[in-house]
């Protein structure tokens, strides 16, 4: 049978084998871009992706009126084998940050700060984070709420957000708002916004001009990836509809720990590389979880994202910065 997936590779249909998993030959297809970088642009209206180390991504790309840092998935306090010091890859994330924020004032976390919402785990997180020097929101992810309903993580991150976790904000032209769809996850771990969320989300973008850049940020992607594994959001679309007016919307998630990245109309979707362990591509083993991967390889899978907004485009350029490149 052939199911339709997303992968960082394509949008594509992919052979299945009787157990789910994908085909030997398509795995191989896209192993080729685990861990690269993906640098998109967009030329005359027409979205390209160009591997970062490529000839084709040394080329000049004009300068960027603004620009901002997304990290995701830390998970302080992971201990397994597919990462026994989440830790050290988190400090090396934010160091990488300092090569190559550029002139970026603002960073986003999409969430998972902690593994399992202790205290000490947020404190560290925060710690090793406020080194990068950058402005930080953070929107939770579902394993930031596992204790007293996200008290330890709603003390520390975003205090000025709505009772339910969200909130928005205006910098330099560009209208960030930032959700919550893991408070409330549903059967079988799919996201959720809920109605009071996307009243508040209408009334929000009421009165913007079309024109105003947008980005949405969450943990859980709000396109369907894999519906299967919980991978997307059950109300997604929407949220999706109330920016359809938008000329530019980026929307920035994690939760999957690697690349996908998607174009519908003029609403580009990127998910972002965990800085702690990486998960199986969608649909391949049985299931999500931590992924052990050979070693030297781990830090190819690992990452941070630079996100770069030019006056006149129809999107925004995002760059995908491996910790091992």
């Amino acid at each position: 049978m052939t199911k339709p997936i997303l992968t960082s590779c394509e949008i594509t249909e992919v052979t299945q084998e009787e157990d789910g998993g994908l085909t030997r030959r398509k795995a191989l297809s896209c192993a080729g871009w685990a861990g690269a970088g993906i640098l998109w642009t967009i030329v005359a209206g027409v979205p390209r992706a160009r591997i970062l180390g490529s000839a084709e991504a040394a080329e000049a790309v004009t300068p960027a009126d603004f620009s901002f840092v997304q990290i995701s998935d830390s998970h302080v306090g992971f201990n397994k084998e597919a990462n026994p010091d989440v830790v050290g890859t988190l400090h090396e994330a934010i160091d990488q940050i300092g090569r190559v924020k550029g002139t970026a004032k603002l960073m986003i976390h999409t969430g998972d700060v902690s593994h399992l919402s202790k205290d000490e785990q947020f404190d560290t997180a925060n710690e090793v984070i406020k080194g990068a020097g950058l402005d930080l929101h953070v929107v939770p992810g579902e394993h930031d709420l596992l204790v007293d309903d996200g008290k330890g993580f709603y003390e520390r991150f975003e205090k000025g957000a709505k009772a339910g976790g969200w909130y928005s904000f205006d910098s330099q032209g560009v209208h960030f708002i930032g959700l919550n769809n893991v408070f409330n996850l549903h059967a079988g771990g799919l996201g959720n916004l809920g109605d009071e969320q996307l009243e508040w989300l209408e009334d929000d973008l009421k009165g913007r001009s079309a024109s105003q850049p947008i980005v949405v940020f969450a943990h859980i992607p709000l396109w369907q990836v894999y519906p299967d594994w919980g991978w997307g959001t059950e109300d997604g679309a929407k949220a999706l509809g109330y920016l359809k007016r938008f000329g530019s919307v980026t929307v920035l998630n994690g939760h999957i720990h690697q690349t996908l990245q998607k174009v519908e109309g003029n609403v580009a979707f990127h998910t972002a590389m965990s800085t702690a362990f990486p998960q199986p591509a969608p649909g391949a083993p049985a299931g999500p979880g931590p992924m052990k991967v050979a070693p030297g390889v781990l830090k190819t899978v690992l990452g941070v994202a630079s996100v770069s907004f030019v006056q006149g485009t129809k999107s925004l350029a995002v760059v995908d910065h491996p910790l091992g490149a």
